[in-house]
């Protein structure tokens, strides 16, 4: 009984590792970019975008498609990043085991 115990505590240990994991991701932000930088897009790691920076000499009002197209670039790629960290921070956690439906 003694092992199904510690089995019980180690898997409530882990669950509020897991938690506390969840929430320091909705507050990690990462960075990406495109066009060399014209386009910076800071999203948290569960994908909220905080800021979209888009310098001045990239807004062409004959060319709002190339401008919509760095944006969604750097948009995804933020999201891209985000995620990737907390798949990482997670499987460093479970010890490489991939747990369906965390991140």
């Amino acid at each position: 009984m003694r092992g199904m115990n510690d089995m019980v505590r180690q898997a409530q240990m882990m669950q509020r590792k897991m938690q506390k994991l969840q929430e320091e991701m909705e507050d990690r932000v990462v960075e990406a970019s495109s066009g060399g930088g014209m386009v910076t897009v800071q999203s948290t790691c569960n994908g909220v975008i905080k800021s979209v920076t888009i310098d001045p000499s990239v807004v062409d009002p004959e060319d709002v498609e190339m401008l919509q197209d760095l944006i969604l670039a750097a948009v995804n790629e933020a999201v891209k990043k985000g995620k990737d960290f907390a798949e990482s921070e997670m499987k460093g956690l479970t010890g490489g085991i991939n747990i369906p439906g965390l991140f």
